[in-house]
């Protein structure tokens, strides 16, 4: 049996419905608060002791980045004590682990698509509370594949994708960063990976892998990507005006480049996720067709 951490976000609602329409054997529990909350320790061996999963998929995370900023100790106990307790259980139950992670683990720095050997160096509490929580994951010694994935969208929760387009519909101008660049990725399409993965993955090759969309853009040619899609649908184009990331001051530091080289997920499982731009032609038209 299959649990996924992460309740009604993105990732942990497309595994619920990827899982469904794979259909078959697969048994599948998706849980969330209150009954798994990070905020409250003691949950977590009291739902994984009820539901004796064989593997865990961990989508859980404190995402806020900016918020994280000033609220620390919340963000390394979701991102790093609370996947070291779930990684804690599944050796001692010999259950698999499956833990989800982000490109901000990195700084942007290197000009060239990260792969999983590269030197880590996060520039906000975010990426250094995922990267410990990696760490931890590893150090517990459980069966364990580390996804880093990045800019995750999907038809429901809060991503770029729908902020584009709810914004498209209140005003006629948008102000988007064109200096930043990585790698859109679908929930829906992260989650066909995780199966994939949970289906051919028995304790072998396990470790540290990047699963992000393939090809590589802007915030601003992905609100670009967004709105020719949503033309289609009759929702009229706001003008948009590439800015730089010094434009628009947040609280946490972006890495300006963190695209991810995914080479070795398709090398070592065959695995590949989709273009991000068809992707986000399926989301767009979920959204609003």
């Amino acid at each position: 049996m299959m649990l996924v951490t992460g309740g009604t976000g993105q990732v942990a609602q497309a595994l619920a419905q990827a899982g469904a329409q794979a259909g078959g054997g697969r048994r599948m529990q998706v849980v969330g608060r209150p009954a798994l909350d990070f905020d409250r320790p003691e949950t977590i061996a009291a739902v994984l002791d009820a539901a004796r999963p064989s593997i865990v998929v961990n989508a859980a995370a404190y995402t806020a980045v900016d918020r994280a900023e000033s609220e620390p100790v919340a963000a390394y106990r979701a991102n790093c004590d609370a996947p070291a307790a779930i990684a804690a259980w599944c050796v001692a139950n010999n259950a698999r682990l499956i833990h989800l992670s982000t490109d901000y683990v990195f700084d942007g720095e290197k000009g060239q698509p990260y792969v999983e050997a590269d030197d880590t160096a996060p520039t906000c509490v975010y990426g250094a509370s995922k990267l410990a929580g990696e760490e931890a994951v590893l150090k517990a010694g459980a069966q364990t594949l580390i996804l880093r994935t990045s800019w995750v969208f999907a038809p429901v929760g809060r991503n770029f994708v729908l902020t584009m387009l709810a914004a498209a519909r209140k005003t006629s101008r948008l102000r988007v960063v064109a200096d930043q660049f990585g790698c859109p990725t679908a929930a829906a399409d992260l989650a066909t990976a995780i199966l994939a993965l949970a289906d051919m993955w028995e304790g072998l090759n396990g470790g540290v892998y990047h699963a992000a969309g393939s090809g590589a853009t802007t915030w601003y040619g992905l609100a670009e990507a967004v709105f020719a899609r949503a033309e289609r649908h009759g929702l009229k184009w706001p003008e948009l005006e590439p800015i730089a990331t010094a434009d628009w001051p947040t609280p946490a530091r972006r890495p300006p480049d963190s695209r991810l080289d995914c080479s070795r997920l398709e090398q070592t499982f065959d695995v590949t996720l989709p273009h991000w731009k068809d992707s986000v032609a399926r989301t767009v038209d979920a959204v609003l067709g």
